[in-house]
Protein backbone atom coordinates (compact mmCIF):
# COMPACT_ATOMS: atom_id res chain seq x y z
CA UNK A 1 0.00 0.00 0.00
CA UNK A 2 1.65 3.06 -1.01
CA UNK A 3 2.49 6.42 1.23
CA UNK A 4 2.12 9.98 0.41
CA UNK A 5 4.92 11.93 2.54
CA UNK A 6 5.19 15.71 2.61
CA UNK A 7 8.81 17.13 1.97
CA UNK A 8 10.00 20.57 3.01
CA UNK A 9 12.66 21.93 1.38
CA UNK A 10 15.18 24.88 2.81
CA UNK A 11 18.76 25.98 1.54
CA UNK A 12 21.24 28.00 3.28
CA UNK A 13 24.37 29.63 1.47
CA UNK A 14 22.74 28.25 -1.83
CA UNK A 15 23.95 31.29 -4.12
CA UNK A 16 27.33 31.59 -5.75
CA UNK A 17 28.61 35.28 -4.70
CA UNK A 18 27.26 34.70 -1.11
CA UNK A 19 31.18 34.60 0.53
CA UNK A 20 30.84 31.00 1.94
CA UNK A 21 32.54 28.10 1.09
CA UNK A 22 29.42 25.58 1.74
CA UNK A 23 25.82 24.82 1.34
CA UNK A 24 23.54 23.26 2.42
CA UNK A 25 20.06 21.73 1.26
CA UNK A 26 17.92 19.45 3.32
CA UNK A 27 14.36 18.60 4.31
CA UNK A 28 11.93 17.56 6.95
CA UNK A 29 9.78 14.91 5.79
CA UNK A 30 7.00 13.36 7.10
CA UNK A 31 3.44 11.21 6.37
CA UNK A 32 1.05 13.27 5.01
CA UNK A 33 -1.81 12.01 6.81
CA UNK A 34 0.55 12.84 10.09
CA UNK A 35 0.54 16.63 8.93
CA UNK A 36 -2.23 17.90 11.42
CA UNK A 37 -1.20 16.06 14.84
CA UNK A 38 2.67 16.95 14.58
CA UNK A 39 2.24 20.58 13.22
CA UNK A 40 -0.51 21.10 16.80
CA UNK A 41 2.11 19.49 18.73
CA UNK A 42 4.86 21.91 17.19
CA UNK A 43 2.75 24.74 18.09
CA UNK A 44 2.20 23.42 21.65
CA UNK A 45 5.69 23.18 21.77
CA UNK A 46 6.20 26.88 20.97
CA UNK A 47 3.36 27.89 22.92
CA UNK A 48 4.53 26.50 25.67
CA UNK A 49 7.85 28.37 25.93
CA UNK A 50 5.88 31.22 25.08
CA UNK A 51 7.31 31.63 21.52
CA UNK A 52 4.29 31.63 19.07
CA UNK A 53 6.28 33.31 16.27
CA UNK A 54 8.79 31.44 14.01
CA UNK A 55 11.74 29.79 14.82
CA UNK A 56 14.54 30.71 12.72
CA UNK A 57 18.68 29.57 13.05
CA UNK A 58 19.52 33.41 12.21
CA UNK A 59 17.43 34.73 15.09
CA UNK A 60 17.91 31.92 17.98
CA UNK A 61 17.86 33.21 21.49
CA UNK A 62 19.48 31.45 24.60
CA UNK A 63 16.56 32.43 26.59
CA UNK A 64 14.89 30.06 24.44
CA UNK A 65 16.95 27.45 24.22
CA UNK A 66 14.70 24.92 26.48
CA UNK A 67 12.27 25.77 23.54
CA UNK A 68 14.84 24.15 20.80
CA UNK A 69 15.70 21.69 23.04
CA UNK A 70 12.47 20.55 23.81
CA UNK A 71 11.80 20.63 19.73
CA UNK A 72 15.26 18.32 19.05
CA UNK A 73 13.48 15.97 21.22
CA UNK A 74 10.47 15.82 19.62
CA UNK A 75 12.02 15.46 16.17
CA UNK A 76 13.83 12.26 17.39
CA UNK A 77 10.99 10.83 19.09
CA UNK A 78 8.67 11.80 16.28
CA UNK A 79 9.04 9.66 12.86
CA UNK A 80 9.77 12.90 11.00
CA UNK A 81 12.78 12.16 9.21
CA UNK A 82 15.44 14.82 8.23
CA UNK A 83 18.07 14.46 4.89
CA UNK A 84 20.76 17.40 3.74
CA UNK A 85 23.24 17.37 1.15
CA UNK A 86 26.40 19.51 2.13
CA UNK A 87 28.66 20.85 -0.24
CA UNK A 88 31.89 21.88 1.17
CA UNK A 89 34.37 24.11 -1.18
CA UNK A 90 31.57 25.92 -3.02
CA UNK A 91 34.16 28.31 -4.49
CA UNK A 92 35.88 25.45 -6.76
CA UNK A 93 32.69 25.39 -9.31
CA UNK A 94 32.53 26.34 -12.09
CA UNK A 95 30.31 29.93 -12.04
CA UNK A 96 28.70 29.48 -14.82
CA UNK A 97 27.92 25.32 -14.40
CA UNK A 98 26.99 26.72 -10.65
CA UNK A 99 24.87 29.32 -11.47
CA UNK A 100 22.89 28.90 -15.09
CA UNK A 101 19.01 28.73 -14.69
CA UNK A 102 18.73 25.66 -15.99
CA UNK A 103 18.42 21.88 -15.42
CA UNK A 104 22.10 20.78 -15.72
CA UNK A 105 23.30 24.05 -13.03
CA UNK A 106 25.20 22.44 -9.93
CA UNK A 107 22.10 23.63 -7.60
CA UNK A 108 19.52 21.78 -9.39
CA UNK A 109 21.21 18.78 -9.06
CA UNK A 110 22.19 18.92 -5.73
CA UNK A 111 18.41 19.66 -5.10
CA UNK A 112 17.65 16.68 -7.35
CA UNK A 113 20.22 14.47 -5.54
CA UNK A 114 18.13 15.47 -2.76
CA UNK A 115 14.53 14.62 -2.97
CA UNK A 116 15.11 11.73 -5.92
CA UNK A 117 16.89 9.41 -3.54
CA UNK A 118 17.74 5.74 -2.50
CA UNK A 119 15.10 5.51 0.15
CA UNK A 120 12.80 6.79 -1.50
CA UNK A 121 10.03 4.03 -1.96
CA UNK A 122 9.12 3.01 -5.37
CA UNK A 123 5.17 2.91 -4.17
CA UNK A 124 5.37 5.66 -2.42
CA UNK A 125 4.38 9.49 -3.15
CA UNK A 126 5.51 13.04 -2.50
CA UNK A 127 4.26 16.45 -1.88
CA UNK A 128 7.28 18.83 -2.07
CA UNK A 129 7.05 22.14 -0.69
CA UNK A 130 9.95 25.09 -1.05
CA UNK A 131 10.75 27.77 1.05
CA UNK A 132 10.05 31.05 -1.25
CA UNK A 133 14.12 32.37 -1.19
CA UNK A 134 13.32 35.35 -4.47
CA UNK A 135 11.57 36.03 -7.54
CA UNK A 136 12.86 32.70 -9.16
CA UNK A 137 10.63 30.61 -7.46
CA UNK A 138 8.02 29.94 -10.19
CA UNK A 139 10.95 28.65 -12.57
CA UNK A 140 12.46 27.04 -9.75
CA UNK A 141 9.85 24.42 -9.50
CA UNK A 142 8.92 24.54 -13.46
CA UNK A 143 12.62 23.43 -13.76
CA UNK A 144 12.45 20.83 -10.82
CA UNK A 145 9.20 19.04 -11.80
CA UNK A 146 10.39 18.81 -15.35
CA UNK A 147 13.62 17.00 -14.40
CA UNK A 148 11.57 14.60 -12.01
CA UNK A 149 8.98 13.59 -14.40
CA UNK A 150 11.95 13.22 -17.10
CA UNK A 151 13.97 10.79 -14.67
CA UNK A 152 10.71 8.65 -14.25
CA UNK A 153 9.62 9.10 -17.29
CA UNK A 154 6.24 11.00 -16.59
CA UNK A 155 5.37 8.91 -13.98
CA UNK A 156 6.88 10.81 -11.34
CA UNK A 157 5.93 9.24 -7.44
CA UNK A 158 6.53 14.11 -6.59
CA UNK A 159 2.91 14.78 -7.30
CA UNK A 160 2.90 18.21 -6.48
CA UNK A 161 4.95 21.35 -5.73
CA UNK A 162 4.12 24.40 -4.36
CA UNK A 163 5.96 27.57 -2.19
CA UNK A 164 5.49 28.28 1.29
CA UNK A 165 6.63 31.14 3.62
CA UNK A 166 8.69 29.41 6.61
CA UNK A 167 7.22 31.62 8.79
CA UNK A 168 3.77 29.79 7.58
CA UNK A 169 4.91 26.10 8.13
CA UNK A 170 6.36 24.41 11.13
CA UNK A 171 8.35 21.43 9.49
CA UNK A 172 10.19 24.52 6.89
CA UNK A 173 11.22 26.05 10.65
CA UNK A 174 12.68 22.55 11.38
CA UNK A 175 14.90 22.51 8.46
CA UNK A 176 16.04 25.66 8.09
CA UNK A 177 16.81 24.68 12.24
CA UNK A 178 18.97 21.69 11.27
CA UNK A 179 21.18 23.29 7.78
CA UNK A 180 21.47 26.13 9.78
CA UNK A 181 23.85 24.25 12.22
CA UNK A 182 24.89 22.41 9.77
CA UNK A 183 26.13 25.05 7.50
CA UNK A 184 27.43 27.10 10.98
CA UNK A 185 29.96 23.90 11.63
CA UNK A 186 31.43 23.20 8.60
CA UNK A 187 31.71 26.93 8.03
CA UNK A 188 33.68 26.67 11.04
CA UNK A 189 32.26 29.49 12.79
CA UNK A 190 31.53 27.91 15.89
CA UNK A 191 35.26 27.71 16.37
CA UNK A 192 35.70 31.58 16.02
CA UNK A 193 36.22 33.69 18.85
CA UNK A 194 32.77 35.35 19.70
CA UNK A 195 30.76 32.31 18.44
CA UNK A 196 27.42 32.27 19.12
CA UNK A 197 26.70 30.50 22.35
CA UNK A 198 23.55 29.65 21.57
CA UNK A 199 24.58 28.53 18.25
CA UNK A 200 27.11 26.33 19.01
CA UNK A 201 24.62 24.72 22.14
CA UNK A 202 21.91 23.60 19.20
CA UNK A 203 25.10 22.21 17.49
CA UNK A 204 26.43 20.25 20.07
CA UNK A 205 23.00 18.52 21.44
CA UNK A 206 22.55 17.66 17.82
CA UNK A 207 25.49 16.16 17.59
CA UNK A 208 24.81 14.17 20.79
CA UNK A 209 21.60 13.29 19.84
CA UNK A 210 21.86 12.03 16.49
CA UNK A 211 25.33 10.19 17.31
CA UNK A 212 27.01 12.33 14.16
CA UNK A 213 29.21 15.18 13.77
CA UNK A 214 27.64 17.80 11.88
CA UNK A 215 29.99 18.71 9.13
CA UNK A 216 30.87 14.99 8.79
CA UNK A 217 28.36 13.61 6.96
CA UNK A 218 26.39 10.64 8.25
CA UNK A 219 26.40 6.79 7.23
CA UNK A 220 24.95 6.15 4.13
CA UNK A 221 21.92 3.92 5.22
CA UNK A 222 20.96 6.52 7.87
CA UNK A 223 17.30 7.75 7.55
CA UNK A 224 16.51 9.49 10.21
CA UNK A 225 19.41 12.26 10.26
CA UNK A 226 21.50 11.88 6.90
CA UNK A 227 23.75 14.31 5.75
CA UNK A 228 25.46 13.44 2.28
CA UNK A 229 28.87 14.77 2.67
CA UNK A 230 30.24 16.44 -0.87
CA UNK A 231 33.54 17.91 -1.20
CA UNK A 232 34.52 20.00 -3.97
CA UNK A 233 37.60 19.73 -5.65
CA UNK A 234 39.50 22.80 -7.26
CA UNK A 235 38.98 22.77 -11.24
CA UNK A 236 36.72 19.40 -10.42
CA UNK A 237 34.01 18.04 -12.83
CA UNK A 238 32.01 16.26 -10.61
CA UNK A 239 28.92 14.42 -11.34
CA UNK A 240 26.35 13.79 -9.22
CA UNK A 241 24.40 10.69 -8.86
CA UNK A 242 20.89 10.38 -10.00
CA UNK A 243 21.08 12.76 -12.67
Amino acid sequence: MSTTYNIYIDESCHLEHDTSKVMCIGYTKINRDDYEALKKTVKAIKLRHNTPTEVKWNNLSMSRWELYKELIDFFFRSNIEFRSVLVKNKQNLDPIRYNREDQNSFYYKTLKLLVNNKVSDEDDFYRVFLDVKDTRGKSRIKLLKAELDKKHKDNSPFIYFQHLHSNENEFLQLTDLFIGAICYKARKESEKKGASQIKQKVIGYLEECSGYLLDDGTEPWETKFFIDDWVIKASSQIHLNNE
